[in-house]
């Protein structure tokens, strides 16, 4: 962790360069550590340590910005550093949209990094025994139930335990610190059919709290995963409802997250240049960036130049209220700033032709698939891009085929094509089926009418 005396030092590198002819400096001090192990077929097979300690400096003067980081935090060393970074930094052209943002808009409240409750105490007392211990009791490489339709090839599972502590300061008197543990496990199953087809299937899981994470059924859902892929069957190109499972369906929310950066409008890649204030979305549609919700996967009180986050509406019922607008996109575009990048992303539950609120029915899976009645059910993402300039977009799937809200069987190889903001003015549901171990908290999805090639 973060001892007082490495903060005195990262106090010290903002005095000595502002003496040094910096007209503002912002600090970031973070150190990490890792542990981690790694199992083949129940067996262990890789143990991973690493450390990481590393302070960057950002340093603004004479109308100009450069950034620079090292790992040593010897006192005289640092000051031989900083002096010569001052110096760098004059030598770079003139880049007058830098400057720290207003001391109003920064996070007061950040004090000792564990306010948002991101940080299990037990860590402390675990060791590299317990650890293995929990590897070791993920496999189910030679107790899994013998399947006719398949026979187990590989498992490989991992295990891993984590701690962030980040302390960042800047000359006009922000300081705000944020501490976070990540315990993690991951499982990937192969196995063979009859005919000597084979298949792989993966799953895992995450908490900031050690008893959060779900280690016994990892490598059994990756299992179900592999085994569910067995079969598949030749399914003719056309359009047809499509149900995207909540593992994946932030990939079709992605795109219009980066659409929404200033920089991404700034720099004419954005298919949602001039959007603000506009319903381009449909009514149903609502993204919240759920910032500061204690124990959560992605919250933070600030961002990297210290300012506040909140709880808000990016997207409320279509419209488009907020783009991320840092203070250097602010001051480039002449717009207000916001906050450079979200948080933690959160679609609220819709189904269309219903009133529908969080508090009032859970929309899962398997009532979207009987609200859709016949389609595709995509459960996964081979490839392909959207443009950031038209938001047209082609994707390869897997998935399976259903009918009468129930899975018949896989289907793969194949290609779904169209436009983002047309895809999602079809929207039939949007579930509140959130894995609660994901920094993306998307639910499962339907569109209609999704062209999709064989």
């Amino acid at each position: 962790m973060i001892n007082e005396k490495e903060i005195r030092t990262a106090r010290h590198c903002i005095s000595y360069a502002m003496a040094s002819g910096a007209e503002a400096v912002r600090v970031s001090l973070s150190k990490s550590v890792m542990d981690g192990y790694t199992l083949l077929n129940g067996e262990l097979d890789k143990v991973t340590h690493s450390a990481d300690r590393s302070i960057y400096l950002y340093i603004f003067a004479d109308g100009r910005y450069g950034t620079f980081s090292t790992n040593r935090l010897e006192e005289k060393e640092l000051e031989e550093f900083i002096s010569k970074a001052v110096i760098m930094t004059r030598m770079l052209g003139e880049d007058p949209c830098r400057r720290l943002p207003e001391p109003e808009r920064t996070e007061r409240n950040a004090v000792t990094g564990r306010e948002l409750d991101l940080y299990d105490e037990t860590y402390e007392s675990s060791d590299a025994d317990k650890r293995l211990a929990k590897a070791l009791g993920m496999s189910i490489f030679s107790k899994a139930e013998t399947d006719e339709r398949y026979s187990i090839i590989s498992e490989e599972c991992e295990y891993s335990e984590s701690v962030d502590d980040n302390y960042l300061a800047d000359s006009q008197g922000f300081e705000g610190r944020h501490t976070e543990t990540m315990f993690y496990c991951f499982a990937e199953m192969t196995v063979k059919d009859c005919e000597g087809n084979k298949y792989s299937g993966f799953w895992w899981d995450a908490s900031q709290k050690a008893d959060g994470l779900s280690l016994s059924d990892c490598s059994a859902k990756a299992l179900e995963k592999a085994a569910g892929q067995i079969g598949p069957r030749k399914r003719r190109s056309g359009t047809y409802r499509m149900v995207v499972e909540n593992q994946v369906a932030s990939r079709l929310i992605a795109p219009i997250v980066s659409a929404l950066n200033a920089a991404s409008i700034q720099q004419k890649v954005s298919f949602l240049d001039g959007s603000l204030g506009k319903r381009i979305f449909p009514e149903g549609m609502t993204l919240m960036d759920l910032a500061r919700t204690p124990g959560k996967n992605g919250s933070r009180l600030f961002d990297t130049e210290g300012v506040a986050t909140k709880d808000t509406a990016i997207i409320e019922k279509g419209e488009v209220k907020e783009y991320f607008v840092s203070t250097y996109m602010s001051e480039k575009m002449g717009i207000a700033p916001t906050i450079e990048d979200i948080s933690r992303p959160c679609l609220m539950p819709y189904l269309k032709g219903e009133d529908l609120t969080a508090e009032e029915k859970e929309v899962s899976l398997p009532d979207i698939l009987r609200k859709c009645s016949n389609g595709i059910l995509v459960t996964g993402f081979n490839g392909g891009n959207c443009n950031p300039v038209t938001g047209d977009y082609s994707f390869g799937i897997e998935g399976f085929a259903f009918s009468k809200g129930k899975i018949t069987h896989p289907v793969r190889e194949m290609l779904i094509t169209g436009n983002l903001i047309d895809l999602w003015k079809s929207m039939i549901a949007a579930g509140n089926d959130y894995r609660p171990s994901a920094r993306w908290q998307i639910g499962t999805l339907a569109f209609e009418n999704v062209s999709f090639s064989a």
